[in-house]
């Protein structure tokens, strides 16, 4: 699709008064390099070909204050001489709104360029493309717009578009060179989220097919220098931010209950400080809206002896109305000459780098955010609250200080600082769950897994762990490569299994309901549960609840909300997250679109039906057979094949304990819950192909031990030969794994032992053909080769072993018909001598008499 469209006018945007008569002349072919001529008033938008609004020229003047402003010059100078370029700008130095606009009024670049801005988080996204289309005097949606997961509010005019980076990265499946943009904005790249670091690795390939692309890497922390050396030596930028000093309070001693300790802090700011909003970082959704309860309350229990104050939340999933709350000023005093209002700002870690907020003098920092961990071995991902890094600690205090003096008050010892905290936050790349990166990764063609240009390559076994979800889920095959399904899967804007599940509903007769069900679970919790209506709002719940569990349960809210028009009132009423249920419906109708793409059956089983719901909970089992517990007689679940004791969290719909369930997450916190489950057969699980390959029912062991009883049959020779030799493999292998350091490659030999002896062999295949590319000396990796090659023997190895396994049993069978045989024969002699010495006896007993 085309980039460009035939302009109205040929004015440049004005963004320096110097510089407007040169633009002009410019335009008019009549510019010399350093002539003076006369300043001209420019009020025709380039962009829209209308006349710039006062609110423009206000903002501008704005605008003209910021750092950045002031090195604009450089900044276009530096990128027309280099294809790459790392920029580091402090906290509010403007750089997310004012780079992209630099860049497009970068002559070099053409007429209308198209400019993709990435942002690491979907709030960002959005709220930073309005403040742009704001500042260009432009229409949201149209020069200016955004992408984010399940809503592209952009169209073909755009040339500035801010977008996840994961929206980049499918954008990329699509498009593999990225050849509608020609500058890439890659912004805070020092979060180093998932899809950023896969970005990195992708762009740096771009940039070698692509000499005409630009790509610009803004960072907020001193780690660019790592970036520079990623980038092959790409010039590095400073920008200065901070305006004005800051000044950082510890506590004396660690606080117990971090919470209580922030609005308490809260409290004592706003009796004695001066005017200045206050900025409180705390970690997730829950916790921020009781703390803006518990603020409120606190305060307004002080009367006239306070000025009056506003609590705004903010997190990822308020809306964006809400969202814009954050920008609004203080309020104003309660009478003519009162005590001045303050807005107060309860936020995640969002307000860390990627938002500022003017006006924020004081910000309280508990030191704890929530990170994704996963843990590869037994498969479980979850948000633990964590503490933060020194990085992150910076970030927060550099909040302060926008507008006048400030002050950070961080809830925790100066000690802890020091010696507690990790310089950075560790990158995501390093504790997520890969499977949906490696099928990302997979459909952008690149095969070579260990050799794509990871900054931080990740760990072997969680890079292992995603090939044998994928290939268990069928997306690949048993040799690494793509199928048919997995490409399908590919296209959903979801995690593989979900995409897995709604690719089959279709054979299950429910494609209509799993794709209401999957649109649910992709949206926040659609219930509202007040602390003053606690009750009629568990009884509201209990209402929509299925006796089969929550999924079902879901999908019965969804089938109300519809059958109710969509109202509000209603969802009021009954307790019910009504954007939630917007969103949802959103992302049905994207899903929708995608299945129609690739001819997949809109179905549904006949509600009369009693298949109906069974078919529903076969098609999540088909989907979900790896997160599947079992019933133990102590009365907890334990996961299928990672064996770990769970318990159903308290917020399930299920009035029973059933002996089988499938679950969506794996929640930790003082026990291990399963949250959003489901009732499922037991056999239904035993006959999915799938479920047979995960679990790996057979054992090598038994087989081992009827061979080796069998060491006397001459016609086992050879199988006893190929066992010994396997073992001798495993002692090879064990040695090796012994003295393994972290980044070679015998520690993945040593973990294909452990898979191996669980009969996972076909996988090692697999995981050897991905693994044996690391970086290795020469020496090395022959030896590996010559391994390779006795791997090649594992398959037959493993076909023989059955068949040993078969003729054991077969032999075994044959000895116990022939000693069972003798046993009755003997038996039977036996008997026969005892019945003969009877009558012998009998008969001289008669003989005796006879005489007598």
């Amino acid at each position: 699709m085309s980039t460009e469209r035939k302009r109205k006018v040929s004015l440049f945007d004005v963004v320096d008064e110097a510089a407007v008569s040169t633009k002009l002349a410019r335009v008019n072919g009549s510019f010399a390099a350093g002539a003076a001529a006369p300043l001209l008033p420019v009020t025709i938008n380039r962009w829209t070909g209308r006349t710039y609004s006062q609110r423009y020229f206000e903002i501008l003047d704005k605008r003209k204050t910021l750092p950045v402003w002031q090195q604009k010059d450089e900044f276009l100078q530096v990128l027309r001489d280099n294809q790459t370029l790392i920029l580091v700008g402090e906290t509010g130095s403007g750089k997310t709104t004012q780079i992209p606009q630099f860049v497009l009024e970068a002559d070099f670049l053409g007429k209308r360029p198209m400019v993709a801005c990435t942002q690491p988080r979907r709030v960002a996204a959005m709220s930073v493309s309005r403040r742009v289309a704001e500042e260009m005097d432009v229409t949201i949606g149209e020069e200016v717009g955004y992408s984010i997961r399940f809503e592209d509010c952009s169209s073909a005019k755009t040339i500035l578009k801010y977008l996840t980076d994961g929206m980049l990265l499918r954008e990329a499946m699509a498009d593999p060179l990225l050849e509608r943009y020609k500058v890439i904005i890659l912004d805070e790249a020092h979060e180093r989220t998932l899809a950023t670091d896969v970005l990195f690795g992708l762009l740096k390939e771009v940039l070698r097919n692509r000499p005409d692309l630009k790509l610009v890497v803004m960072s907020a922390t001193l780690e660019a220098e790592k970036f520079q050396g990623y980038f092959n030596g790409a010039p590095l930028m400073k920008v200065p931010g901070r305006l004005h000093p800051v000044e950082i309070f510890y506590t004396q001693d660690p606080e117990r209950d971090y919470l209580e300790a922030a609005i308490r802090t809260v409290v004592q700011i706003h009796m004695c400080e001066t005017p200045g909003d206050i900025l409180v970082f705390l970690t997730g959704e829950e916790e921020i809206e009781d703390a803006c309860r518990k603020i409120t309350k606190e305060i307004n229990n002080l009367g006239d002896q306070v000025g009056p104050i506003k609590a705004v939340p903010l997190y990822s999933t308020l809306p964006p109305a809400m969202q814009q709350k954050i920008f609004e000023p203080a309020p104003a005093p309660l009478k003519e000459g009162g005590l001045p209002g303050r807005k107060i700002v309860v936020s995640t870690n969002i307000a860390e780098t990627s938002l500022t907020i003017d006006g924020i003098v004081y910000v309280i920092d508990p030191g704890f955010s929530k990170q994704k961990v996963y843990n590869p071995r037994i498969r479980v991902e979850s948000l633990l609250v964590s503490p933060i890094s020194k990085a992150s600690a910076h970030q927060r205090s550099g909040r302060a200080g926008r507008t006048q003096p400030g002050k950070c008050f961080r809830l925790y010892t100066e000690k802890s600082f020091n010696n507690d905290l990790q310089p950075q936050t560790y990158p995501e790349i390093l504790r997520s769950n890969l499977a949906n990166t490696v099928l990302t990764l997979k459909k952008l063609g690149i095969d070579d897994l260990v050799h794509f240009d990871f900054m931080d390559p990740p760990a072997p076994e969680t890079l292992m762990r995603a090939l044998e979800v994928l290939n268990y889920l069928g997306a690949l095959d048993d040799d690494g490569n793509l199928t048919k399904l997995g490409e399908i899967m590919s296209e959903f804007p979801l995690d593989p299994q979900m995409s897995k599940m709604l690719v089959v509903s279709s054979e299950f007769n429910c494609s209509n309901e799993i794709l209401s069900v999957s649109a649910m679970l992709s949206v926040p919790n659609c219930f509202v549960r007040p602390r003053e209506a606690q009750k009629a709002a568990d009884e509201a719940k209990a209402r929509f609840g299925h006796i089969d569990g929550d999924h079902l349960t879901l999908l019965n809210v969804y089938h109300a909300y519809k059958q109710n028009n969509e109202d509000p009132s209603w969802c009021f009423d009954n307790f019910i997250n009504q954007r939630a249920l917007k969103a949802a419906d959103n992302v049905r109708q994207q899903l929708v679109r995608i299945m129609a793409r690739f001819n997949l059956k809109l179905c549904s089983t006949d509600f009369n039906s009693r298949d109906y719901y069974v078919n529903i909970r076969k098609a999540l089992l088909a989907g979900y057979f790896m997160q599947v517990a079992h019933l133990e007689r102590t009365g907890h679940y334990l996961t299928v094949k990672d064996n770990q004791v769970v318990h159903l969290h308290p917020s399930n719909c299920l009035d029973h304990k059933p002996e089988w369930v499938i679950y969506n997450e794996y929640v930790l916190t003082s026990r291990n819950f399963i949250r959003t489950v489901t009732d499922i057969r037991g056999e239904w699980y035993g006959r999915l192909d799938e479920s047979f390959r995960y679990t790996d029912l057979g054992s090598l062991y038994l087989v081992y031990i009827k061979i080796s009883l069998m060491k006397g049959v001459s016609r086992f020779g050879k199988i006893i030969k190929l066992i010994s030799k396997n073992i001798g493999l495993f002692e090879v292998f064990e040695r090796i794994g012994s003295s393994a350091n972290r980044e070679e490659p015998e520690r993945i030999l040593a973990y294909g032992v452990r898979k191996l002896r669980s009969k996972q062999i076909l996988m090692i295949k697999v995981q050897w053909k991905h693994m044996t590319a690391i970086e290795a000396t020469q020496e090395k990796e022959s030896d590996m080769r010559q391994l390779y090659q006795e791997f090649g023997e594992v398959r037959r190895v493993r076909t023989e072993f059955i068949w040993a396994n078969v003729m054991t049993s077969l032999l075994f069978s044959f000895v116990m018909v022939v000693c069972s045989h003798i046993v009755i024969g003997f038996s039977f002699v036996h008997r026969r001598l005892e019945i003969q010495n009877r009558c012998k006896s009998a008969v001289i007993t008669m003989r005796c008499n006879d005489i007598n």
